[in-house]
């Protein structure tokens, strides 16, 4: 089998030749932090196949959008609460709200930055 060239790295000016894209040096460290602890449960058939599909079709509309006048067709259930791993909250359609990806990822890396400006890691 033939195996590819190989290339510089990615990153900007580094020279190091790499099969993959990346020197050791400047590999991606792609983590979620704490949240890796409960993101597990978004593969769960209770929410991809009930609670995640029930939202949509109840309110198929970003609500944030629709706050500024505007029907943008939503595709993400949000928790109102971060629910960090608790299992009511999780599940409960009161705590669901439908969004455009655009809004939920404004409204998650507004709770990121509160959460560190309060000292407190985890999300």
């Amino acid at each position: 089998m033939a195996m590819k060239p190989p290339r510089p790295c990615r990153h900007p000016g580094c020279p190091v030749l790499t099969r993959d894209g990346w020197c050791e040096k400047h590999r991606p460290r792609y983590t979620r932090g704490a949240s890796d602890a409960w993101h597990w449960m978004y593969s769960l058939p209770v929410w991809t196949e009930r609670l995640r599909p029930a939202q949509l079709t109840r309110e198929p509309f970003c609500r944030e959008c629709a706050k500024a006048g505007r029907r943008v067709r939503a595709t993400v259930v949000d928790h109102i609460v971060p629910h960090r791993g608790n299992w009511a909250l999780f599940v409960d359609p009161a705590n669901h709200q439908s969004l455009c990806k655009q809004c939920h990822d404004r409204k998650t890396m507004r709770e990121q930055c509160e959460e560190r400006q309060k000292g407190r890691r985890g999300y």
